[in-house]
């Protein structure tokens, strides 16, 4: 493998971060978008990939009606506006694992990255996928904590950096 790094921001879309979102994505949208802004600066001033994944269902009824979220075709499957887009690397999934999507594999086996960093929404969800995805590939993994949103309690937040731990993921503040 080479020495090429990228950044992955995870499902940092409307749906999960406006006003109007479900009450249940309670992720502090300001604080959160601000700190993947600064690594998305970060990654971009070193001249490392930015790569951009949006959690996309088909646009069906049953899934309208049980879901209700990331409809494709809809404003709420769209990238949060205030997040800073500095490349054309954009990926759409609809299982939690991004390495599910076949465009997205592809892609980063074909640039060959020896570490990614992984970050957006959320930690217990896409993001804790995505990782555990990765280091199936065996690339060196790290997980940003400050940019990486979770819904979820702090038990079941540690359990999953645990586990991430334990699988050889890097978390980093």
């Amino acid at each position: 493998m080479s020495n090429k790094k990228a950044l992955i921001v995870v499902d940092m879309q409307n749906d999960y971060l406006w006003n109007r979102r479900k009450k249940t994505f309670s992720y502090n949208t300001p604080e959160l978008v601000n700190a993947v802004n600064s690594l998305i600066s970060e990654f971009s001033e070193r001249g490392d990939d930015v790569i951009y994944v949006g959690q996309v269902f088909p646009n069906i009824i049953t899934n309208k009606w049980f879901i209700g979220f990331s409809i494709k075709g809809t404003s709420g499957a769209e990238i949060y506006p205030d997040v800073d887009i500095v490349s054309d690397n954009y990926f759409e999934k609809n299982l939690p694992n991004s390495f599910t999507s076949r465009s997205f594999k592809s892609f980063v086996t074909t640039k060959e990255y020896s570490e990614i960093t992984v970050c957006g929404l959320d930690l217990c969800g896409c993001v804790g996928a995505t990782a555990k995805g990765a280091i199936k590939t065996g690339m060196a993994v790290k997980l940003s904590e400050a940019a990486t949103g979770c819904r979820f309690g702090k038990e079941k937040a540690n359990r999953m950096k645990k586990d991430l731990i334990s699988l050889g993921v890097k978390i980093i503040k």
